[in-house]
């Protein structure tokens, strides 16, 4: 089965974009902000919080994170306005990160300022492995200047994170806690600097969630591992954290069932809810990370409720 699955995976880029619709608007809220804010509001309903992403990365032009920059300052004006319990996500690529750092730097800038006249919070995506140490950079930067309305990303599975987060407890206070997203990781990256054995990420998430816990690190636990959620929680009770110092976060449309009895728990989740023109691409990358996703493309041919 699983080379039929990589079979549908290595296709569905070939494939007309109107069929690839019917399987990702399951786990992408639509092509535009209205879209977003629909979906939005009903996970705020159900209470959850969400992080709002405009889909896209590795531009080649500069003019393309003019763009892109723009898109963010209206869509950030737009959510606020709607009254959405949300934050904001963006890849540096996305903004000239490995074209011209200082023009990505001076882009972002002024979304993180945007979002902090709000009183709100942009999330720092961190991509492969060429981007690590600028986006480690680029953060330090920014949370020097807005100490409460960045954060960054961190993947378990690179074998770097765990000196990552303490080289990075300089910038952290007990007033203006540094606040992570600590998730698996997405990329293919090479055996010497990434695990790649299931245990040993796993172990790796919970000793960086551990050494988060312990130095009083706000971390948003993302996950759509039952086995790592249940390693969160025995930490959560180890550290008696209380449920204001940390959140769960899940894709959108991603484990329903584990997410509603993660809320039901009591615990803070938010789900990140991506939107925009670049969903083709985005929904070509999550297949390629999870071959066994394509039973659900086949499944959606057929269900199209």
């Amino acid at each position: 089965m699983m080379w039929i699955n990589k079979m549908i995976a290595g296709l569905l880029p070939f494939m007309p974009k109107n069929l690839v619709w019917i399987f990702s608007k399951r786990y992408i809220a639509g092509k535009n902000i209205e879209d977003a804010i629909i979906i939005s509001k009903k996970l705020n309903d159900e209470g959850m919080m969400v992080t709002i992403d405009l889909l896209g990365e590795f531009i080649t032009k500069l003019h393309q994170a003019e763009d892109n920059k723009n898109q963010y300052l209206n869509i950030i004006e737009t959510i606020q306005k709607a009254k959405i319990d949300g934050n904001y996500s963006l890849k540096p690529t996305m903004f000239g990160l490995l074209i011209d750092k200082d023009v990505c730097y001076e882009n972002i800038r002024e979304i993180v300022a945007k979002a902090a006249s709000f009183n709100n919070f942009v999330r720092i995506d961190m991509e492969d492995s060429q981007c690590v140490d600028l986006e480690i950079d680029l953060f330090r930067k920014l949370k020097k200047e807005f100490p409460k309305n960045v954060g960054l990303v961190l993947q378990a599975y690179l074998k770097r994170t765990g000196s990552d987060i303490k080289n990075l407890i300089d910038i952290h206070s007990k007033d203006t806690p540094i606040n992570y997203r600590l998730c698996k990781g997405i990329y293919v990256e090479p055996e010497k600097i990434a695990f790649k054995k299931y245990h040993e990420i796993n172990n790796h998430f919970l000793e960086d969630l551990e050494l988060m816990f312990q130095n009083g690190i706000y971390p948003g636990i993302a996950t759509h591992d039952k086995a790592l959620v249940e390693g969160a929680y025995e930490l959560i009770e180890k550290y008696n954290v209380p449920k204001e110092k940390y959140e769960f976060q899940m894709l959108y449309g991603v484990t329903p069932q584990l997410r509603k009895s993660i809320v039901d728990a009591n615990h803070r989740m938010r789900i990140y809810v991506p939107f925009g023109e670049q969903w083709f691409a985005y929904s070509t990358r999550r297949l390629k990370e999870n071959p066994a996703m394509a039973k659900e493309i086949i499944k959606a041919l057929f269900v199209r409720g």
